[in-house]
Protein backbone atom coordinates (compact mmCIF):
# COMPACT_ATOMS: atom_id res chain seq x y z
CA UNK A 1 0.00 0.00 0.00
CA UNK A 2 1.42 3.34 -1.06
CA UNK A 3 1.92 5.98 1.65
CA UNK A 4 -0.28 9.04 1.48
CA UNK A 5 1.42 11.89 -0.36
CA UNK A 6 3.78 9.65 -2.33
CA UNK A 7 4.01 10.16 -6.08
CA UNK A 8 3.61 7.51 -8.75
CA UNK A 9 7.35 7.67 -9.47
CA UNK A 10 9.13 7.45 -6.15
CA UNK A 11 12.61 8.95 -6.50
CA UNK A 12 15.82 7.64 -5.06
CA UNK A 13 17.61 10.51 -3.41
CA UNK A 14 21.24 11.13 -4.44
CA UNK A 15 23.85 11.72 -1.75
CA UNK A 16 24.40 15.41 -1.11
CA UNK A 17 28.18 15.28 -1.45
CA UNK A 18 28.54 13.06 -4.53
CA UNK A 19 27.70 13.38 -8.21
CA UNK A 20 24.14 12.46 -9.13
CA UNK A 21 23.50 8.74 -8.75
CA UNK A 22 20.66 6.66 -10.02
CA UNK A 23 20.42 7.84 -13.64
CA UNK A 24 22.55 8.41 -16.71
CA UNK A 25 22.04 11.71 -18.55
CA UNK A 26 22.65 12.94 -22.09
CA UNK A 27 22.67 16.50 -23.48
CA UNK A 28 20.49 19.28 -22.12
CA UNK A 29 17.15 19.92 -23.79
CA UNK A 30 15.59 23.37 -24.29
CA UNK A 31 13.11 23.41 -21.43
CA UNK A 32 12.82 25.93 -18.62
CA UNK A 33 16.00 26.68 -16.70
CA UNK A 34 19.57 25.54 -17.10
CA UNK A 35 20.89 22.04 -16.74
CA UNK A 36 17.69 20.24 -17.68
CA UNK A 37 18.62 16.74 -18.74
CA UNK A 38 16.98 14.13 -20.96
CA UNK A 39 16.73 10.74 -19.26
CA UNK A 40 18.05 7.78 -21.22
CA UNK A 41 16.05 4.62 -21.51
CA UNK A 42 18.25 2.76 -19.06
CA UNK A 43 18.28 3.63 -15.37
CA UNK A 44 21.25 2.57 -13.28
CA UNK A 45 20.84 2.60 -9.51
CA UNK A 46 24.08 2.77 -7.56
CA UNK A 47 23.82 1.60 -3.93
CA UNK A 48 25.73 2.87 -0.92
CA UNK A 49 28.76 0.98 0.30
CA UNK A 50 26.56 -1.00 2.67
CA UNK A 51 24.41 -2.02 -0.33
CA UNK A 52 21.43 0.02 0.95
CA UNK A 53 19.49 2.47 -1.19
CA UNK A 54 18.83 6.05 -0.12
CA UNK A 55 15.32 6.69 1.25
CA UNK A 56 12.65 7.82 -1.15
CA UNK A 57 11.63 11.47 -1.18
CA UNK A 58 7.96 12.32 -1.20
CA UNK A 59 6.42 14.40 -3.96
CA UNK A 60 3.04 16.13 -3.79
CA UNK A 61 0.64 15.70 -6.67
CA UNK A 62 0.68 19.44 -7.45
CA UNK A 63 4.45 19.40 -7.76
CA UNK A 64 4.40 16.23 -9.84
CA UNK A 65 1.92 17.84 -12.25
CA UNK A 66 4.08 20.96 -12.43
CA UNK A 67 7.15 18.90 -13.28
CA UNK A 68 5.38 16.97 -16.01
CA UNK A 69 4.18 20.20 -17.59
CA UNK A 70 7.30 22.34 -17.43
CA UNK A 71 10.18 19.85 -17.01
CA UNK A 72 8.87 16.76 -18.87
CA UNK A 73 12.30 15.29 -19.67
CA UNK A 74 13.90 15.89 -16.30
CA UNK A 75 14.90 12.81 -14.32
CA UNK A 76 13.31 12.49 -10.89
CA UNK A 77 16.75 12.16 -9.36
CA UNK A 78 17.73 15.54 -10.80
CA UNK A 79 14.57 17.26 -9.52
CA UNK A 80 15.25 15.89 -6.05
CA UNK A 81 18.87 17.03 -6.04
CA UNK A 82 19.08 20.28 -4.06
CA UNK A 83 22.04 21.42 -6.15
CA UNK A 84 19.97 21.16 -9.33
CA UNK A 85 17.24 23.18 -7.64
CA UNK A 86 19.72 25.93 -6.79
CA UNK A 87 21.32 25.93 -10.24
CA UNK A 88 17.91 26.31 -11.87
CA UNK A 89 16.37 28.99 -9.72
CA UNK A 90 13.92 31.22 -11.58
CA UNK A 91 15.50 34.66 -11.67
CA UNK A 92 14.17 36.54 -14.70
CA UNK A 93 10.94 37.81 -16.17
CA UNK A 94 11.09 35.61 -19.26
CA UNK A 95 11.25 32.35 -17.31
CA UNK A 96 8.66 33.49 -14.79
CA UNK A 97 6.26 34.36 -17.62
CA UNK A 98 6.37 30.76 -18.80
CA UNK A 99 5.22 29.58 -15.40
CA UNK A 100 2.78 32.28 -14.31
CA UNK A 101 0.24 34.60 -15.88
CA UNK A 102 1.84 37.79 -14.59
CA UNK A 103 -0.24 40.78 -13.61
CA UNK A 104 0.56 44.25 -14.93
CA UNK A 105 1.82 45.16 -11.46
CA UNK A 106 4.20 42.18 -11.40
CA UNK A 107 5.39 42.85 -14.97
CA UNK A 108 6.21 46.46 -14.13
CA UNK A 109 8.19 45.39 -11.09
CA UNK A 110 10.09 42.66 -12.96
CA UNK A 111 10.98 44.98 -15.84
CA UNK A 112 12.22 47.75 -13.55
CA UNK A 113 15.88 48.29 -14.54
CA UNK A 114 16.59 49.59 -11.04
CA UNK A 115 15.05 46.62 -9.26
CA UNK A 116 15.48 47.05 -5.51
CA UNK A 117 16.00 43.41 -4.75
CA UNK A 118 16.78 40.39 -6.95
CA UNK A 119 14.24 37.68 -7.69
CA UNK A 120 15.02 34.00 -7.14
CA UNK A 121 12.57 31.10 -6.72
CA UNK A 122 13.47 27.43 -6.69
CA UNK A 123 11.58 25.29 -9.22
CA UNK A 124 10.16 23.32 -6.30
CA UNK A 125 8.73 26.42 -4.61
CA UNK A 126 7.50 27.72 -7.98
CA UNK A 127 5.41 24.54 -8.22
CA UNK A 128 3.43 25.74 -5.18
CA UNK A 129 2.52 29.11 -6.70
CA UNK A 130 -0.83 29.76 -8.33
CA UNK A 131 -0.25 30.24 -12.06
CA UNK A 132 -3.35 32.46 -12.45
CA UNK A 133 -3.89 34.29 -9.16
CA UNK A 134 -1.41 37.08 -8.30
CA UNK A 135 -3.13 37.52 -4.91
CA UNK A 136 -2.19 34.00 -3.77
CA UNK A 137 -0.39 34.51 -0.43
CA UNK A 138 2.86 32.67 -1.12
CA UNK A 139 3.05 34.12 -4.63
CA UNK A 140 2.84 37.62 -3.15
CA UNK A 141 5.68 36.71 -0.80
CA UNK A 142 8.18 35.94 -3.58
CA UNK A 143 7.05 37.73 -6.79
CA UNK A 144 7.80 41.47 -6.77
CA UNK A 145 5.24 44.24 -7.21
CA UNK A 146 5.77 47.90 -8.00
CA UNK A 147 4.93 48.94 -4.40
CA UNK A 148 8.45 47.81 -3.45
CA UNK A 149 9.70 51.04 -5.04
CA UNK A 150 7.75 53.23 -2.60
CA UNK A 151 9.79 54.49 0.35
CA UNK A 152 7.56 55.22 3.35
CA UNK A 153 8.24 57.15 6.55
CA UNK A 154 10.33 55.22 9.04
CA UNK A 155 11.72 52.72 6.53
CA UNK A 156 15.44 52.10 6.19
CA UNK A 157 17.88 49.70 4.54
CA UNK A 158 19.07 48.54 7.96
CA UNK A 159 16.26 49.45 10.36
CA UNK A 160 17.58 47.16 13.10
CA UNK A 161 21.03 48.79 12.97
CA UNK A 162 22.76 45.44 12.69
CA UNK A 163 25.82 47.01 11.14
CA UNK A 164 26.17 49.30 14.16
CA UNK A 165 26.45 46.23 16.42
CA UNK A 166 28.92 44.43 14.18
CA UNK A 167 32.36 44.11 15.83
CA UNK A 168 33.73 42.27 12.77
CA UNK A 169 32.29 41.85 9.30
CA UNK A 170 29.51 39.28 9.19
CA UNK A 171 28.89 39.16 12.95
CA UNK A 172 26.24 40.99 15.00
CA UNK A 173 26.76 41.10 18.77
CA UNK A 174 23.70 42.79 20.29
CA UNK A 175 22.75 40.63 23.26
CA UNK A 176 25.31 39.85 26.00
CA UNK A 177 25.45 36.08 25.60
CA UNK A 178 24.78 35.48 21.90
CA UNK A 179 25.85 36.52 18.44
CA UNK A 180 24.33 36.43 14.98
CA UNK A 181 26.79 34.97 12.46
CA UNK A 182 25.91 35.97 8.87
CA UNK A 183 27.66 33.19 7.00
CA UNK A 184 26.35 33.97 3.50
CA UNK A 185 24.31 36.47 1.52
CA UNK A 186 22.77 33.71 -0.62
CA UNK A 187 19.27 32.25 -0.29
CA UNK A 188 17.52 29.57 -2.31
CA UNK A 189 14.46 31.83 -2.64
CA UNK A 190 14.29 35.54 -1.87
CA UNK A 191 11.37 36.77 0.23
CA UNK A 192 10.17 40.21 -0.85
CA UNK A 193 10.08 41.50 2.75
CA UNK A 194 13.57 40.31 3.74
CA UNK A 195 15.12 42.19 6.66
CA UNK A 196 18.54 41.86 5.02
CA UNK A 197 17.54 42.79 1.48
CA UNK A 198 20.35 45.35 1.66
CA UNK A 199 22.89 42.55 1.50
CA UNK A 200 21.41 39.23 0.33
CA UNK A 201 21.71 38.38 -3.33
CA UNK A 202 24.38 41.01 -3.86
CA UNK A 203 27.16 38.80 -5.16
CA UNK A 204 28.68 36.97 -2.18
CA UNK A 205 27.02 33.77 -3.32
CA UNK A 206 27.41 30.27 -1.94
CA UNK A 207 31.21 30.44 -1.77
CA UNK A 208 32.48 30.92 1.78
CA UNK A 209 34.50 33.99 2.65
CA UNK A 210 37.09 32.11 4.61
CA UNK A 211 38.93 35.12 6.03
CA UNK A 212 35.65 36.70 7.12
CA UNK A 213 34.62 33.44 8.78
CA UNK A 214 38.01 33.13 10.51
CA UNK A 215 37.73 36.69 11.88
CA UNK A 216 34.24 36.02 13.20
CA UNK A 217 35.32 32.73 14.82
CA UNK A 218 38.31 34.47 16.40
CA UNK A 219 36.02 37.13 17.87
CA UNK A 220 33.70 34.47 19.33
CA UNK A 221 36.65 32.51 20.74
CA UNK A 222 37.97 35.68 22.35
CA UNK A 223 34.63 36.68 23.92
CA UNK A 224 33.85 34.26 26.80
CA UNK A 225 30.39 35.80 27.38
CA UNK A 226 29.17 34.34 24.08
CA UNK A 227 27.47 31.03 24.77
CA UNK A 228 24.99 30.96 21.87
CA UNK A 229 25.76 31.33 18.15
CA UNK A 230 23.01 31.71 15.56
CA UNK A 231 24.11 30.93 11.99
CA UNK A 232 22.08 32.91 9.50
CA UNK A 233 22.60 35.05 6.43
CA UNK A 234 21.43 34.41 3.69
CA UNK A 235 20.79 30.76 4.34
CA UNK A 236 23.45 28.51 5.92
CA UNK A 237 21.87 25.40 4.36
CA UNK A 238 22.84 26.59 0.89
CA UNK A 239 26.42 25.75 1.88
CA UNK A 240 27.80 22.32 1.08
CA UNK A 241 27.88 19.71 3.83
CA UNK A 242 31.66 20.00 3.96
CA UNK A 243 31.75 23.79 4.37
CA UNK A 244 28.91 23.81 6.87
CA UNK A 245 30.58 21.08 8.93
CA UNK A 246 33.89 22.94 8.88
CA UNK A 247 32.14 25.98 10.31
CA UNK A 248 30.09 24.15 12.93
CA UNK A 249 33.03 22.03 14.05
CA UNK A 250 35.15 25.14 14.61
CA UNK A 251 32.41 26.71 16.71
CA UNK A 252 31.86 23.50 18.66
CA UNK A 253 35.56 23.52 19.49
CA UNK A 254 35.17 26.79 21.43
CA UNK A 255 34.68 25.79 25.06
CA UNK A 256 32.26 28.56 26.08
CA UNK A 257 29.95 28.09 23.06
CA UNK A 258 27.16 25.98 24.55
CA UNK A 259 24.52 26.25 21.83
CA UNK A 260 24.60 26.47 18.04
CA UNK A 261 21.48 27.42 16.12
CA UNK A 262 20.78 27.51 12.38
CA UNK A 263 18.26 29.94 10.90
CA UNK A 264 16.98 28.70 7.54
CA UNK A 265 14.11 28.59 5.06
CA UNK A 266 15.57 25.65 3.14
CA UNK A 267 13.13 23.01 4.46
CA UNK A 268 10.33 25.20 3.05
CA UNK A 269 11.71 26.34 -0.32
CA UNK A 270 14.37 23.65 -0.82
CA UNK A 271 13.31 20.58 1.21
CA UNK A 272 15.53 18.37 -0.96
CA UNK A 273 18.47 19.93 0.90
CA UNK A 274 17.62 17.93 4.02
CA UNK A 275 19.37 14.74 2.99
CA UNK A 276 20.18 11.83 5.30
CA UNK A 277 23.85 12.81 4.92
CA UNK A 278 23.16 16.34 6.15
CA UNK A 279 21.23 15.07 9.16
CA UNK A 280 23.99 12.58 10.04
CA UNK A 281 26.51 15.39 9.96
CA UNK A 282 24.44 17.79 12.08
CA UNK A 283 23.77 15.08 14.70
CA UNK A 284 27.46 15.04 15.55
CA UNK A 285 27.34 18.58 16.94
CA UNK A 286 24.52 18.56 19.47
CA UNK A 287 23.18 20.63 21.15
CA UNK A 288 22.16 22.11 17.81
CA UNK A 289 18.79 23.77 17.20
CA UNK A 290 17.12 24.99 14.02
CA UNK A 291 14.73 27.90 13.39
CA UNK A 292 12.77 27.53 10.15
CA UNK A 293 11.06 30.42 8.40
CA UNK A 294 7.46 29.48 7.57
CA UNK A 295 5.03 31.98 6.06
CA UNK A 296 1.77 30.22 5.22
CA UNK A 297 0.06 26.81 5.63
CA UNK A 298 0.31 26.28 1.84
CA UNK A 299 4.01 25.56 2.50
CA UNK A 300 3.22 22.46 4.57
CA UNK A 301 3.66 20.00 1.71
CA UNK A 302 4.67 16.32 1.84
CA UNK A 303 8.18 17.40 0.84
CA UNK A 304 8.56 19.96 3.61
CA UNK A 305 6.94 17.61 6.12
CA UNK A 306 9.50 14.94 5.27
CA UNK A 307 12.40 17.38 5.58
CA UNK A 308 11.24 18.39 9.07
CA UNK A 309 10.61 14.77 9.98
CA UNK A 310 14.22 13.88 9.10
CA UNK A 311 15.59 16.75 11.17
CA UNK A 312 13.37 15.94 14.16
CA UNK A 313 14.31 12.27 13.95
CA UNK A 314 17.93 13.41 14.04
CA UNK A 315 17.29 14.92 17.47
CA UNK A 316 17.33 18.53 16.25
CA UNK A 317 14.74 20.69 18.05
CA UNK A 318 12.81 22.72 15.47
CA UNK A 319 11.16 26.10 15.89
CA UNK A 320 9.31 28.25 13.39
CA UNK A 321 9.68 31.97 12.79
CA UNK A 322 6.87 33.65 10.88
CA UNK A 323 6.69 37.25 9.71
CA UNK A 324 3.20 38.76 9.93
CA UNK A 325 2.32 40.06 6.44
CA UNK A 326 -0.69 42.01 5.20
CA UNK A 327 -2.84 40.05 2.77
CA UNK A 328 -0.61 37.00 3.15
CA UNK A 329 -1.07 35.53 6.62
CA UNK A 330 -2.75 38.26 8.68
CA UNK A 331 -5.82 36.38 9.88
CA UNK A 332 -6.39 34.27 12.95
CA UNK A 333 -7.59 31.37 10.79
CA UNK A 334 -4.47 31.41 8.57
CA UNK A 335 -2.03 31.48 11.48
CA UNK A 336 -4.08 28.87 13.34
CA UNK A 337 -3.88 26.50 10.37
CA UNK A 338 -0.15 27.15 10.12
CA UNK A 339 0.67 26.53 13.78
CA UNK A 340 -1.53 23.43 13.94
CA UNK A 341 0.26 22.05 10.89
CA UNK A 342 3.65 22.85 12.40
CA UNK A 343 2.90 21.05 15.66
CA UNK A 344 1.93 17.95 13.66
CA UNK A 345 5.40 17.83 12.07
CA UNK A 346 7.18 18.53 15.39
CA UNK A 347 8.00 22.18 14.74
CA UNK A 348 7.32 24.49 17.72
CA UNK A 349 5.86 27.88 16.71
CA UNK A 350 8.52 30.17 18.19
CA UNK A 351 8.18 33.76 16.98
CA UNK A 352 5.51 35.75 15.15
CA UNK A 353 7.42 38.80 13.95
CA UNK A 354 5.99 42.20 13.21
CA UNK A 355 7.40 42.98 9.75
CA UNK A 356 10.54 45.12 9.96
CA UNK A 357 10.31 48.56 8.31
CA UNK A 358 12.75 47.88 5.50
CA UNK A 359 12.59 50.00 2.36
CA UNK A 360 9.53 49.32 0.25
CA UNK A 361 7.72 47.16 2.81
CA UNK A 362 4.69 49.33 3.67
CA UNK A 363 2.37 47.31 1.43
CA UNK A 364 2.98 44.12 3.43
CA UNK A 365 3.21 45.56 6.94
CA UNK A 366 0.20 45.18 9.24
CA UNK A 367 -0.76 47.22 12.28
CA UNK A 368 0.47 46.00 15.66
CA UNK A 369 -3.19 45.65 16.66
CA UNK A 370 -3.54 42.94 14.01
CA UNK A 371 -0.73 40.91 15.59
CA UNK A 372 -2.29 41.25 19.05
CA UNK A 373 -5.63 40.16 17.60
CA UNK A 374 -4.04 37.02 16.20
CA UNK A 375 -2.31 36.12 19.47
CA UNK A 376 -5.59 36.65 21.33
CA UNK A 377 -7.30 34.40 18.80
CA UNK A 378 -4.80 31.65 19.57
CA UNK A 379 -4.26 31.92 23.33
CA UNK A 380 -6.79 29.73 25.09
CA UNK A 381 -8.27 28.53 21.83
CA UNK A 382 -5.48 26.05 21.11
CA UNK A 383 -2.64 24.36 22.97
CA UNK A 384 0.01 26.66 24.40
CA UNK A 385 2.65 24.75 22.44
CA UNK A 386 1.10 26.19 19.27
CA UNK A 387 1.14 29.85 20.37
CA UNK A 388 4.21 31.78 19.22
CA UNK A 389 5.62 34.84 20.96
CA UNK A 390 4.62 38.00 19.10
CA UNK A 391 7.61 40.35 18.92
CA UNK A 392 8.78 43.58 17.40
CA UNK A 393 12.48 43.71 16.63
CA UNK A 394 12.86 47.31 17.73
CA UNK A 395 14.19 49.72 15.09
CA UNK A 396 17.46 51.30 16.06
CA UNK A 397 18.90 48.10 17.51
CA UNK A 398 16.65 47.76 20.56
CA UNK A 399 16.29 44.01 20.19
CA UNK A 400 13.18 41.84 20.32
CA UNK A 401 10.33 43.20 22.42
CA UNK A 402 7.47 40.76 23.19
CA UNK A 403 3.90 42.00 22.96
CA UNK A 404 0.78 40.52 24.58
CA UNK A 405 -2.88 41.48 24.56
CA UNK A 406 -3.95 43.40 27.67
CA UNK A 407 -4.88 40.59 30.03
CA UNK A 408 -4.24 42.60 33.23
CA UNK A 409 -7.27 44.81 33.76
CA UNK A 410 -6.30 46.46 37.04
CA UNK A 411 -6.52 45.93 40.80
CA UNK A 412 -9.27 45.94 43.38
CA UNK A 413 -7.95 45.97 46.91
CA UNK A 414 -5.37 43.18 47.19
CA UNK A 415 -6.68 41.38 44.11
CA UNK A 416 -5.18 41.48 40.64
CA UNK A 417 -7.93 41.49 38.01
CA UNK A 418 -7.24 39.31 34.98
CA UNK A 419 -9.18 38.80 31.75
CA UNK A 420 -9.21 35.26 30.34
CA UNK A 421 -9.54 34.15 26.73
CA UNK A 422 -13.35 34.27 26.95
CA UNK A 423 -13.32 37.85 28.20
CA UNK A 424 -14.27 36.90 31.78
CA UNK A 425 -12.64 38.73 34.69
CA UNK A 426 -10.93 36.61 37.36
CA UNK A 427 -9.29 37.61 40.64
CA UNK A 428 -5.88 36.55 41.83
CA UNK A 429 -4.77 37.35 45.43
CA UNK A 430 -1.68 39.54 45.10
CA UNK A 431 -1.47 41.69 48.26
CA UNK A 432 2.14 42.81 47.76
CA UNK A 433 2.03 43.28 44.00
CA UNK A 434 2.00 46.43 41.91
CA UNK A 435 0.98 45.00 38.53
CA UNK A 436 -2.27 46.49 37.29
CA UNK A 437 -1.97 49.37 39.76
CA UNK A 438 -4.67 51.48 38.22
CA UNK A 439 -8.32 52.05 39.05
CA UNK A 440 -10.70 49.31 37.98
CA UNK A 441 -13.65 50.47 35.93
CA UNK A 442 -16.65 48.12 36.23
Amino acid sequence: MKDKGMSEEEPLEPPSTRPLLGAVFSEAVPHIGKGVYRKRKTLTVIPFKNNSILPKFRCSQNTLSFRKRFYPDLATTAWNDWRWQLQNRIQDEETLRRLLVLSEDELMALSDPEGRFPVAITPYYASLLSSEDPSQPIRRAVVPVIAERVLSVGEAADPLCEEHDSPVTGLVHRYPDRVLFLVSDYCATYCRYCTRSRMVGQGFGKRPKWRQWENAIAYIAGTPSVRDVLLSGGDPLTLSDENLEWLISRLRGIRHVELIRIGTKAPVVLPQRVTPALVRMLKKYHPLWMSIHFTHPDELTPETNQACERLANGGIPLGSQTVLLAGINDTVETIRRLVHGLIKIRVKPYYLYQCDPIKGSAHVRTSVDKGLEIIEGLRGHTTGYAVPTYVIDAPGGGGKIPLLPDYIKGREGDDLLLRNYLGHIHRYPDPNGRSGDRPWVH
